[in-house]
């Protein structure tokens, strides 16, 4: 099992100076460049100070010229955002930046609230039908003059330029969640993106069976996809050092319940804590659901956790390191799963190569 990074640019109040935001978030990457993490990703949304990511990739181009091997992706770009022929080209042109670490990775997109200022009110699940049309044709712009009349897009012969360096692209991955993202994106070959969030390891499982599920169904025409999920991670050295954590997942968990629900006013771009009667999945964030549920813990208890994710055939496990955790715990969090998590799993991988 490899390991990823998520960390967003953030600021849980109006205080804190942005400048000392991207310098901390490019440390963090560095830091996993150095520890041997596979990929960082960066997200889109637009404005949300909690989570501050109009252009990705501008953000990872600057994350490229502070790293050497790591490779860097988009989780997610926005597809009703984009225009394909853009967004071809902007992808190609992070990729040649980067000097070929892209991954490229795309979904429908998560807030309603987005929708309604960028796509004047359109449903959020249309999202879904315009991802799926439009992946098609970004992969026919990467080769070349490509034309295309479909229902949500439709432009003459035009091409990408520049041409992404990885062929035949960067490698594609897809967020999905219901079952038929999942079947019509192994169709095609794409990697999957998950997201249990707050939830029971349970709901990984679901995902996992509709992984496997959708593999069946589009037969031995694709190669293997890759399977990623993401949870909210926090090491600490000593048992009984959870409370910073548990504190930051609880205030960021009521701001984006509060988006991605529509359950209060977003203020300057900072979400207003909803209502607590509107609150109805208040049990996932007590702190014996959080210590359950996500990845928090001593280095022991975190190689335990994470054992599962292995087993269950996770691909990749992503360390989400932003959450409104002070900046001196992400480093330490960061920094004990580097030196004292990450070395566990790399012992299970060479013990198996051995032994086949």
């Amino acid at each position: 099992m490899k390991f990823d990074l998520v960390i967003n640019l953030e600021r849980m109040d109006a205080s804190v100076d942005m400048r000392k935001v991207v310098d901390h978030v490019t440390g963090i990457v560095e830091m996993a460049d150095a520890g041997g993490f596979a990929i960082a990703w960066a997200a889109e949304h637009h404005a949300i100070e909690m989570t501050i990511a109009p252009a990705p990739f501008q953000l990872l181009a600057h994350w490229a010229a502070h790293t050497s091997r790591i490779r860097l992706g988009t989780a997610v770009v926005v597809a009703p955002y984009w225009h394909p022929i853009k967004l071809a080209g902007e992808a190609a042109l992070c990729d040649l930046l980067s000097c070929g670490r892209l991954e490229f990775g795309i979904g429908r997109g998560a807030y309603q609230r987005e929708f309604d200022r960028l796509m004047g009110g359109m449903d959020q699940r249309l999202g879904v039908p315009m991802m799926l049309e439009m992946l098609p044709a970004i992969k026919g712009l990467w080769q070349g003059d490509y034309a295309h009349e479909g229902k949500y897009w439709s432009f003459p012969a035009a091409t990408s330029c520049p041409k992404p360096l990885q062929k035949p692209h960067p490698p594609i991955w897809v967020a999905a969640r219901d079952p038929g993202t999942f079947n019509a994106s192994l169709k095609e070959g794409y990697n999957i993106m998950t997201w249990p969030l707050t939830r029971p390891f349970s709901e990984l499982e679901e995902y996992m069976r509709r992984f496997e599920s959708g593999l069946a169904a589009a037969g031995d025409k694709v190669r293997r996809p890759q399977f990623m999920t993401m949870r909210h991670t926090g090491i600490y050295a000593k048992a009984g050092g959870e409370a910073p954590f548990i504190a930051a997942i609880q205030r960021q968990g009521r701001q984006f319940e509060n988006l991605f629900r529509s359950l209060g006013p977003v203020v300057n771009g900072f979400p207003v804590d909803p209502d607590p009667s509107l609150f109805t999945n208040q049990s996932e964030y007590t702190t014996e659901s959080l210590l359950e549920n996500v990845i928090l813990g001593t280095p022991d208890q975190a190689i335990k956790k994470l054992q599962r994710y292995e087993a269950l055939g996770v691909d990749h496990f992503c360390f989400n390191s932003a959450y409104g955790l002070p900046q001196r715990n992400q480093k330490e969090s960061l920094k004990l799963f580097i030196d004292e998590v990450m070395p566990a799993f790399a012992a299970t991988t060479s013990d198996a190569a051995v032994l086949a």
